[in-house]
């Protein structure tokens, strides 16, 4: 397995999920902990230079203005996230560029990877096709079985899917020209209920 199965060690690290772990569930710090490890592993696997806690901190933080508490009305999620991790990164004592980079990648997860340059973000990138396969099962073939499984294993998903997709209507009906209502009208529902992550082969048995 290219990567270890923890997160970087760092104060804006701790500090992001400790965030996470307060606000949101445990079934959406899950995927945000799953989105971290399954984009550094397919990373380091493919060469991709990126910055490990600039990534984690976006992870964890991705999700996060999908929970009551942080949830901006007007705004969509990905961007009322990004701002809460530059003010997370301004209180880490980070400069504004990595600030500016870490709300980059937020807002960019909800892009097809293919939209998202890995040279101009490659943080961005590698979010966007974790997310991607944890929420979905996109090119879910890119990650070997025993990485998946391992993943999983360590950070099971405690129903997702249904969490997912009661915010994601939420989001929808309140933000009708969001990322997230767009989403919704083209089926992500039965995308998610199809990913082959909501039935890994250990739990067939």
């Amino acid at each position: 397995m290219a990567t270890q199965l923890e997160l970087p060690d760092s104060p804006a690290v701790r500090a992001a999920h400790e965030v996470a772990s307060t606000f949101a569930s445990a079934a959406l710090l899950n995927h945000s902990v799953r989105a971290y490890l399954f984009a550094a592993d397919y990373g380091d696997r493919q060469g991709i230079a990126y910055d490990a806690e600039l990534l984690a901190v976006g992870a964890l933080l991705h999700d996060i203005a999908l929970t009551r508490a942080f949830d901006n009305y007007g705004e969509p999620f990905e961007h009322a996230g990004g701002h809460i991790a530059w003010v997370l990164g301004a209180g880490a004592g980070w400069p504004v560029e990595r600030r500016e980079r870490v709300a980059l990648a937020i807002v960019d997860h909800m892009a097809d990877e293919s939209e998202v340059p890995v040279e101009d973000d490659p943080e961005g990138h590698l979010l966007a096709r974790s997310t991607g396969l944890d929420v979905s099962g996109r090119n879910a073939e890119l990650w070997p079985a025993e990485v998946r499984d391992a993943v999983l294993r360590r950070h099971p998903r405690l129903g997702f899917a249904d969490e997912f997709l009661r915010c994601f209507r939420d989001q929808a009906e309140r933000k009708p020209s969001s990322s997230a209502a767009r989403a919704v009208a083209s089926g992500i529902a039965g995308r998610v209920r199809a990913n082959p992550l909501e039935t890994p082969p250990f739990l067939e048995h």
